[in-house]
C-alpha cells in the first residue's frame, strides 16, 4: 500500500493541507492536523471502499482529526490555570493567508464549531450538501440548516462590523 498511499500524498496533499489551514487558521496546528490525518489514512485504509471517491473519505477522516484536536484543547483548558486572552488574540492574529479577508475569516473562526466546519468545506473546499451529509454523517437537513445559520450568523457578524 506504500507506493499507492505515495500517489494519494501526491495526488490529494496539497489540497487537504489547504483544508489543515483553513480549519485550524494556522500552519503549526495546520501541520499537526495533516500529519495525524495520513497517520489515520495508513491504519484505516482497510475500511477504505475503493469504488467510492477518495477525497471525501480523507476529508471526513480530517474533519474528525480536527473534531479530536478540538476535543482534547477543550479538555486541557478545563484543566489549565485560566486563560489570560492571550490565546484568543493568538489565534486571530494568526488567521489564514493575508489573500483571504481578514475580516471574513475572523467570522468564520468565530462560528460555532458546527457551523465553522461546514462553511469551509461547502464554500471554501466546493463540497455539496451531499457530500457533506456523508463526510459529516450527519442528514442533509442538518447539513442545510447549519449552512442557513451560519449565514444568518455570518451576516449578523459582518454587517455589524
Amino acid at each position: 500500500m506504500s507506493d499507492g498511499l505515495e500517489e494519494k500524498i501526491a495526488q490529494y496533499g496539497r489540497r487537504l493541507y489547504g483544508l489543515c489551514i483553513k480549519l485550524c487558521g494556522n500552519r503549526y496546528d495546520a501541520d499537526d492536523l495533516y500529519q495525524e490525518t495520513w497517520l489515520r489514512v495508513c491504519t484505516g485504509i482497510g475500511r477504505y471502499d475503493p469504488l467510492q471517491p477518495f477525497e471525501p473519505w480523507l476529508t471526513a477522516i480530517c474533519v474528525n482529526c480536527f473534531r479530536d484536536s478540538l476535543r482534547r484543547r477543550k479538555f486541557e483548558r478545563l484543566i489549565a490555570a485560566p486563560d489570560d486572552g492571550e490565546a484568543c488574540e493568538s489565534a486571530v492574529s494568526s488567521l489564514p493567508d493575508a489573500q483571504e479577508d481578514a475580516e471574513l475569516w475572523e467570522a468564520v473562526r468565530g462560528l460555532p464549531e458546527a457551523y465553522g466546519t461546514v462553511v469551509i468545506l461547502h464554500y471554501f473546499r466546493g463540497y455539496d450538501v451531499r457530500e457533506l451529509s456523508r463526510i459529516l454523517k450527519i442528514p442533509e437537513g442538518t447539513v442545510k440548516y447549519r449552512l442557513h445559520r451560519a449565514r444568518k450568523l455570518l451576516k449578523g457578524v459582518l454587517s455589524d462590523g
